[in-house]
């Protein structure tokens, strides 16, 4: 990490810097608006919110069929957030379907696989937040648990349907997330997948008391990190303030 991940903006020099541009990835959904019902490139607030405290300027990234696009995207963007949503297809990890994993999502899936290869290659700031980070792991190789209640015989990571729930999670204080926010904290959680096999150079610096990967780090990545709370369903905006931070030094 460099000492841009350190520093938030606001130091010297800062009033003649614009403030970078994170993209943050989206659903593709049905929604209803006015008289309309029609597919949408969706986001909840909260991810935009957090991204404009910390002193960003969050953009929205449909996933868009164009792939060929991607790597001109990444040369645009100054910083990337892979946000939650639906189960990753476990046909892209080498799995059987489980009865619980959401149905599939072709379009995200692979917008959103590209799109990280790409940002990985182009040593782009990203934060994957839970179903990013299961994205983050399955393009780097690795697999997932695509049931925790079965797994780890609680619920613990969904206490309840449609709504966030709390628990502690346990930080390697050498990471980089345990610099940015020390060896542990209580954090917003609503996932039933998990990391299983890590993918190709990550690194698991964060568990939960069930022994559940909670946050991986990319070696070698200026700042290549995934959580698999929800930081922005929060009021703890160190991961934003250092993404937007080092996005703001590339």
């Amino acid at each position: 990490m460099s000492e841009a991940t350190r520093q938030a903006p606001g130091g010297p020099g800062d009033a003649d810097r614009s403030p970078p541009v994170i993209g943050i990835t989206t659903y593709l959904e049905p929604a209803r608006w006015g008289v309309w019902v029609r597919e949408a490139a969706l986001l909840p607030a909260p991810y935009a919110r957090a991204v404009e405290r910390a002193g960003g300027v969050p953009v929205m990234l449909p996933p868009t069929g164009g792939l060929r696009g991607v790597d001109a995207l990444v040369r645009r963007l100054d910083g990337l957030v892979i946000a939650g949503g639906g189960d990753v297809d476990p046909d892209l990890y080498g799995a059987d379907r489980h009865p619980e994993t959401g149905p599939p999502q072709p379009q995200r899936d692979r917008f959103e696989l590209a799109l990280v290869r790409a940002a990985v290659e182009a040593d782009l700031p990203f934060l994957a937040i839970c179903r990013g980070m299961q994205v983050l792991n399955v393009a780097r190789g690795g697999t997932l648990v695509q049931y925790l209640p079965q797994e780890v015989g609680n619920e613990d990571h969904a206490p309840a349907v449609g709504m966030v729930g709390r628990h502690r999670v346990h930080i390697n204080p050498t990471s980089a997330i345990g610099k940015i926010m020390g060896d542990g904290a209580d954090v917003p959680t609503y996932h039933h997948q998990a990391v299983k096999r890590l993918g190709k150079g990550l690194s698991a610096v964060a568990y939960a008391a069930d022994q559940v990967v909670e946050a991986v780090e990319l070696q070698g990545h200026r700042f290549g990190i995934g959580v698999q709370w929800h930081p922005e369903e929060g009021d703890d905006r160190r991961l934003f303030e250092a993404l937007v931070a080092e996005s703001a030094g590339r």
